[in-house]
């Protein structure tokens, strides 16, 4: 399936993001979450009276972490195409039937799985660094690539 996705990338003129841009998005992408957690649960923060404290509140939070993240995913590689690190790099993320920016199932999907890999030691973001394609777990599933723009 890879030759087959670089054959046609290649037809299209269009070439892969590097890991390092997808890395660095990632973690722009994660800064972005984390202060969005921050300012949705700011007051319960902010009333904290300790470390211990604040870590049992993310404890206590961790599912609504899980659905922000899905959600923020969903929501910008559904509309955009890209997430806003991803957008700041110049990458985008399109689906390997049409190349095209994946629909909603998809993106949802890609979501989904994205938090499987971020679980399990991040092995399926991993999986990307050895992937002629550069795709990882959750982009195999949803049967999507990301390119530069």
């Amino acid at each position: 399936m890879n030759e087959e996705i670089q054959r046609r990338l290649n037809r299209e003129k269009i070439t892969l993001a590097t890991i390092s841009k997808r890395g660095f998005a990632f973690f722009i992408d994660e800064f972005i979450v984390s202060i969005l957690f921050y300012i949705i649960y700011a007051n319960s923060f902010l009333n904290a009276t300790s470390i211990n404290v604040i870590i049992e509140l993310v404890d206590m939070l961790f599912v609504q972490v899980i659905l922000l993240k899905i959600i923020y995913q969903t929501f910008f590689v559904w509309m955009y195409g890209a997430t806003p690190g991803k957008m700041l790099l110049k990458i985008k993320i399109v689906f390997v039937g049409d190349f095209e920016k994946p629909n909603l199932t998809y993106s949802f999907l890609r979501a989904v799985i994205r938090i499987f890999s971020e679980m399990i030691f991040y092995l399926g973001f991993l999986w990307a660094v050895f992937d002629s394609a550069n795709q990882a777990w959750h982009d195999k599933i949803a049967k999507t690539v990301v390119v530069n723009v």
